[in-house]
């Protein structure tokens, strides 16, 4: 009887060896996990803060569109003046020639 105790105790021993073992390694790799997580976490920060500021530079670029059809009709309104002063001048120097 004392053998098979001393014998079921060897084999409690040896579970638990490998239990303690087993949890070590999902200890560790848990770590390893928690650590991946944290790096992701930063990047995809640092991914959407690049995205914040590059959706801030489509916004603004956004209003080039009026602001440059604005300045071609300031341009073909003067266009347009300067061919009708351009005409009315030689009309007018054309009748007073005559």
């Amino acid at each position: 009887m004392a053998v098979e105790l001393a014998e079921m105790r060897g084999e409690i021993r040896t579970g638990f060896a490998e239990l303690s073992g087993r949890l070590d390694l999902a200890l560790q790799r848990t770590g390893q996990t928690e650590q991946a997580l944290v790096e992701q976490r930063d990047s995809v920060k640092r991914i959407k803060e690049r995205v914040d500021i590059l959706e801030a530079k489509a916004e603004a670029s956004s209003t080039h569109g009026p602001r440059l059809a604005a300045v071609e009709r300031l341009v073909w309104t003067g266009v347009g003046m300067a061919v009708v002063g351009g005409t009315a001048g030689g009309w007018l120097v054309s009748a007073l020639v005559k």
